[in-house]
């Protein structure tokens, strides 16, 4: 999570996958919602949605950072993958 650049987004899956562990995306998502892990708001679900009742600062990290965002959600067809 820490080696994503600036408008860079990974999902929870792949996180997950990279740490050796790919059925834990769900672990992976609890942990970054507490929002104390530098990068956190560069880790969405697959459809895209923000991290649950962090919303509004997530958003504002990443439209600082240059990620479209439409609904609340990243619009993932559009969003500079980290395995690009």
């Amino acid at each position: 999570v820490q080696s994503l650049e600036p408008g860079e987004i990974a999902t929870y899956g792949e996180v997950a996958a990279e740490a050796g562990k790919p059925r834990a995306a769900r672990a992976v998502g609890a942990i970054l919602s507490k929002g104390g892990i530098d990068g956190w708001w560069r880790v969405v679900n697959a459809s895209g949605r923000l991290v649950p009742g962090l919303e509004t600062e997530h958003l504002r990290r990443l439209n600082a950072e240059g990620v479209k965002t439409r609904n609340g959600k990243v619009v993932m067809r559009s969003a500079r993958r980290a395995d690009d």
